[in-house]
């Protein structure tokens, strides 16, 4: 993977994000067994043996450097309890640092929900990226269908750039075969101080 794309890890208060490893799927079975209605919008493996085949894929693309895969570790159990990832990383040039990144691919047993840790991590990958790769800005999107994400993203502080309709292929299951509009949000270098500061004041 590229050098500049390797993360040591990022701690906070209630979550800390390890680099993805197959040593977090027994962890991670076990958080998306809970209420599995949350996940509507999201592709969250069912059973070990998907679990297995959804970290294998993320750590390849991680070789790559198309993505930067986190496990999402609650720091009161010390269990991994989700995933999150840096995503469609914008480079002028394979050996620069990204200008722009996403990130998504985010999900979270239903226990860890509504508990500071989403808030907490999305602050956690912002600092990074602002801070140490110095990017211009943090894309944020969702399928526009999802009210519940809306809100959250919205609530992080980011900006509502609009709808891209039939932007991606849906993540919904069923709808294989069909396109979904996405909702598209943004944090950029100018905001980041005053979303800095937002996300401090609802996080602790």
């Amino acid at each position: 993977m590229p050098e500049q794309l390797i993360v040591a890890g990022l701690s906070g208060r209630f979550v800390r994000l390890e680099p993805l490893m197959n040593s977090h799927v027994d962890a991670l079975v076990e958080a998306c067994q809970v209420d599995r209605s949350m996940y509507g919008f999201t592709p969250v493996p069912e059973d070990r043996a998907g679990m297995e085949n959804f970290v294998s894929d993320l750590l390849r693309d991680w070789q790559t450097g198309l993505i930067v895969p986190f496990a999402q570790v609650d720091v009161a159990s010390e269990r991994a309890v989700g995933v999150t990832r840096f995503m469609t990383l914008r480079r002028r040039n394979e050996d620069e640092m990204p200008f722009a990144v996403e990130i998504g691919g985010t999900w979270l047993g239903a226990p860890a929900q509504r508990t500071g840790i989403n808030r907490e991590a999305k602050f956690l990958l912002m600092s990074h990226a602002f801070e140490n790769w110095g990017v211009a800005r943090v894309d944020l999107k969702t399928d526009a269908r999802n009210e519940r994400s809306r809100l959250a993203i919205l609530r992080l502080g980011a900006t509502f750039e609009g709808v891209l309709r039939q932007w991606q292929p849906s993540l919904v299951t069923g709808e294989q075969a069909l396109y979904r509009d996405s909702a598209m949000y943004s944090v950029t270098r100018g905001e980041w101080p005053q979303v800095r500061e937002h996300l401090l004041s609802i996080i602790h």
